[in-house]
């Protein structure tokens, strides 16, 4: 798989199909992609470049030459799946796009990410992940009532691409199984917020009604949000008659579930402030783990809200194989995330560290039959 990506949606695409066990050779500029540099950086290498890197073979190729062009074209000639993260247009001037190297190789699938998608009055600009949670909706509905806009913490939309990227070139996959065709997938930033917009769309479209922000509370079930204790905050979901109840014997108010306006789950999203500022009223008072053992034991679902020290020090997390530990040869020892997806049969490998600029440059120009002139010429081209 050749990949030429850059900052997250991309690479994040790559790493999840490298952790698969995909042999993702990465084409980096001289130099190297930007978030080598990004902070806490050591020379070409940096943590940030290895938390979505992991895995992957690096080669750098100057595609502004010549011969670099020439080398990716004969390197495009064999391989399975190609992912690329520029601008709509920028791979079309190299001469590299899907129909000039799906003609020298038909079964190959041709993946793209961008921030506005191919098609459409936006398509030539370029996008980041802050700019499409404001153009999707989402920073409209991020934050508390009343509040300006804020952008979700996690960069939703660039994480949000890479995963429907994955899930398009699978299918591309399973369809040249049994074809023997490959074919263009095409995501974008932006679509990929207004995809995860699930609820907010439902409602708009439901009435025609603007969703604003709702803090932690649920557009469509209620009581569904943040609670303050006395020492924090827990989440507590009890949206169902059944787990209201019971939530209202644990707070000390049997009465609240017999209201006629918390009688039903419609009733408590249209009285959803209320309700909060009754139960906010009592959990306040007491401590998190005081109120979480109650809950856990009437089996309401809760949880506290952690930072990220307590998220890695979790017994649970670190239950998931969330945490693993590798060794770089220039940053050390490395703590990075495990993978979410476990499987029995072929389970993915996240151990394995990002490469070193440039790291495996010959090898895999040797693995595709290019003899040492012809290496050495490209790697001259590359500074």
């Amino acid at each position: 798989m050749l990949d030429v990506t850059q900052f997250m949606a991309g690479p994040f695409c790559s790493l999840l199909l490298a952790d698969f066990g995909a042999d993702v050779i990465k084409i980096e500029p001289p130099g190297g992609e930007s978030s080598r540099r990004m902070a806490g950086a050591v020379g070409s290498e940096s943590a940030a470049f290895n938390a979505v890197n992991r895995g992957k073979r690096s080669v750098v190729l100057d595609l502004k030459s010549d011969a670099g062009r020439s080398a990716f074209r004969r390197m495009a000639r064999s391989v399975d799946i190609l992912i690329e993260n520029n601008r709509p247009g920028v791979m079309d001037k190299l001469g590299l796009d899907y129909d000039a190297l799906s003609a020298l190789n038909p079964r190959l699938i041709y993946a793209s990410i961008s921030g506005y998608g191919r098609s459409g009055p936006d398509r030539a600009k370029g996008g980041f992940d802050l700019i499409a949670q404001g153009v999707s909706g989402i920073m409209s509905v991020t934050g508390e009532p009343g509040g300006p806009p804020v952008k979700a913490g996690i960069p939703l939309t660039d994480l949000g691409a890479g995963l429907f990227a994955v899930a398009g070139i699978l299918a591309a996959v399973h369809h040249r199984d049994r074809t023997g065709r490959g074919q263009r997938v095409d995501t974008s930033l932006v679509e990929a917020g207004v995809a995860l917009s699930v609820w907010e769309a439902t409602e708009y479209f439901a009435g025609s009604v603007v969703p604003e922000p709702k803090g932690s509370a649920h557009r469509m079930n209620a009581p569904y949000q943040a609670f303050q204790c006395s020492d924090g905050y827990i989440t507590i979901g009890a949206n169902t008659n059944r787990l209201f109840a019971r939530l209202c014997e644990v707070l000390g108010h049997p009465e609240w579930a017999e209201a006629s306006e918390f009688a039903d789950n419609s009733g408590r999203v249209r009285h959803q402030a209320r309700l909060g500022a009754l139960i906010e009223g009592v959990t306040r008072h007491q401590p998190r783990a005081s109120w979480l053992a109650r809950l856990d034991a009437r089996d309401i679902p809760c949880g506290p809200i952690n930072d990220y020290s307590q998220v890695f020090s979790d017994p649970q997390i670190v239950a998931c194989d969330m945490v693993r530990e590798t060794e770089h040869p220039v940053l050390g020892r490395l703590r990075t995330l495990g993978s979410a997806i476990k499987m029995s049969g072929t389970p993915p490998d996240p151990s394995r560290r990002a490469p070193l600029l440039g790291e495996h440059t010959q090898e895999v120009l040797r693995q595709f039959e290019f003899s040492d002139a012809e290496i050495d010429r490209l790697l001259q081209a590359a500074g």
